[in-house]
C-alpha cells in the first residue's frame, strides 16, 4: 500500500494545511499526564513549519464538549509556537486562521465541542475545508472511525497522509509477512475487538498466546472457577478455538481475594477470588518463546495494569527490549508499560494506535484509508 505522502509534494508554501492529528492524551489535574502521542507529531510540525505552510491543526479530546486542549497547547508550545484558537466560528477565531502567515501555526479547539464532528456530519466537514487547500491525515489512531475531521473532510480537499502515519502502515504491515516463529500476544479485555485477531493469527503465527482479562472467559469455558473476575460473554466461535493447539493461555494467574494475593494454577481459583494477572510461571514461558521468535505482535496489558497489577506486562516488555526481536506493539497500557520499563529495542516499533491498530491488522486497511486512496484511483 503506497500511500500519498505529504513530504513528497514539491510547494507547501504558502498553502493552508489541516493536519488532523491525535492529541487524545490523558489529563490529570489540569496537566497532560502522557505526551507521547504529542511527541510523535514534532517532526511532522517542524516540517510544514520549514516548508512555509499554514498549518491548522485539528484534534479532539475525550468525550465531553468541555474536555479542553488547552492543557495540549501548553506541552506543544516547549517545541513549536502556535496560537491556540478557542472558537474557530467566532469572527476573532476566523481571524486568526485567516491571519496566519507563511510557517505559522495554530491549534484549534477541541473538535467534539461540535457536534458535527463525532456524527460525521457533511455540513460540519464543510465547514472545516473553508480554512484548507490541503488535508494531511496524521491521526493513525482515530482512522478506524467516521468522524467528520477524518472520514468526511478528506473527500472535500486534495488529501495526504503525514510521515508518522505512513511509518504506523508500513511497520505493521510487518505483520502480514510470513516470519517463523511468529508469536502474536493479546491481552486486555474487549474480546470483541480482538477475537479477529485471534483467529486470524491462529492460522499465521505459530503460537497465539491469550493473557490478562482475555483469558479469564476461556477458562470459564473450560470449565474453571474464575470467581468474580472480568468476564467477556462465551461464543460458540471462542469454544472451537479452545481446541487449536496454537492458542496458549496463561500457565498460572495472580489472584486476589480474602487471603490476599495469591498464584495459582488456572483450575484452583477458588470463588471469592478475583484474577488480577498473569503469574511467574506464565512470564518464564513467554520469555522463552520471545527469546525463540523471529517476530512478535503485542497489543494488550497482561493484567489489570491501571490498578497496579503490571508484574506480567512490565516482564514482557523487558524481555523484548533484551531479546532485540523485531517486534510491534501497540494500546495504551501496553505503550505505557515499554515506556516504564525504561527500555525499547531498536527492533521494536510502538504504534500510537489501539482500536485502529486492531482493526488494521484484522482488516489490512482502515476507513480513512480507503476514502484517499479512492479518490486516487
Amino acid at each position: 500500500m503506497k500511500l500519498p505522502n505529504i513530504t513528497k509534494v514539491k510547494s507547501l508554501k504558502g498553502k493552508r494545511v489541516l493536519l488532523r492529528v491525535d492529541f487524545n492524551v490523558p489529563i490529570k489535574d489540569g496537566s497532560v499526564a502522557d505526551d507521547f502521542r504529542i511527541q510523535k507529531v514534532i517532526p511532522t510540525l517542524q516540517f510544514l513549519k520549514k516548508t512555509g505552510a499554514k498549518t491548522i491543526i485539528l484534534s479532539h479530546l475525550g468525550r465531553e464538549k468541555t474536555d479542553s486542549l488547552f492543557p495540549v497547547s501548553g506541552v506543544l508550545s516547549q517545541k513549536i509556537k502556535h496560537v491556540f484558537v478557542e472558537d474557530f466560528e467566532s469572527d476573532a477565531g476566523k481571524l486568526i486562521l485567516s491571519s496566519l502567515k507563511n510557517g505559522e501555526v495554530a491549534l484549534v479547539q477541541n473538535l467534539r465541542k461540535w457536534d458535527g464532528e463525532k456524527a460525521g456530519d457533511k455540513k460540519f466537514a464543510k465547514f472545516l475545508s473553508t480554512f484548507g487547500d490541503i488535508y494531511v491525515n496524521e491521526a493513525f489512531a482515530v482512522s478506524h472511525r467516521k468522524d467528520a475531521s477524518v472520514f468526511e473532510l478528506p473527500k472535500l480537499l486534495p488529501a495526504y497522509f503525514g510521515p508518522l502515519f505512513v511509518n504506523e502502515v508500513e511497520n505493521l504491515s510487518l505483520a502480514f509477512k510470513k516470519h517463523k516463529p511468529f508469536l502474536s500476544i493479546l491481552g486486555g479485555a474487549k474480546f470483541e475487538t480482538k477475537i479477529p485477531l485471534v483467529k486470524k493469527y491462529l492460522d499465521s503465527a505459530d503460537m497465539v498466546f491469550v493473557g490478562g482479562a482475555l483469558a479469564n472467559t476461556f477458562y470459564k469455558l473450560k470449565g474453571y472457577e474464575v470467581g468474580t473476575s472480568l468476564l467477556d460473554e462465551a461464543t460458540p466461535a471462542m469454544k472451537a478455538l479452545l481446541k487449536n493447539k496454537k492458542l496458549a493461555l496463561p500457565l498460572d494467574v495472580v489472584a486476589d481475594g480474602p487471603n490476599g494475593k495469591v498464584v495459582r494454577s488456572p483450575e484452583q481459583v477458588e470463588a471469592t477470588e478475583k484474577i488480577m494477572d498473569d503469574g511467574p510461571e506464565t512470564i518464564k514461558m513467554l520469555e522463552t518463546e520471545i527469546k525463540k521468535a523471529k517476530f512478535v505482535l503485542w497489543n494488550g496489558p497482561l493484567g489489570y495494569y491501571e490498578g497496579g497489577y503490571d508484574a506480567a506486562t512490565l516482564a514482557v516488555a523487558a524481555a523484548l527490549a533484551k531479546s532485540g526481536v523485531q517486534s510491534v506493539v501497540g494500546g495504551g497500557d501496553t505503550v505505557a508499560a515499554i515506556e516504564k520499563a525504561g527500555k525499547k529495542s531498536k527492533n521494536t516499533f510502538v504504534s500510537t494506535a489501539g482500536g485502529a491498530m486492531l482493526d488494521f491488522l484484522s482488516n489490512g486497511s482502515l476507513p480513512a484509508i480507503d476514502i484517499v486512496m479512492k479518490k486516487k484511483k
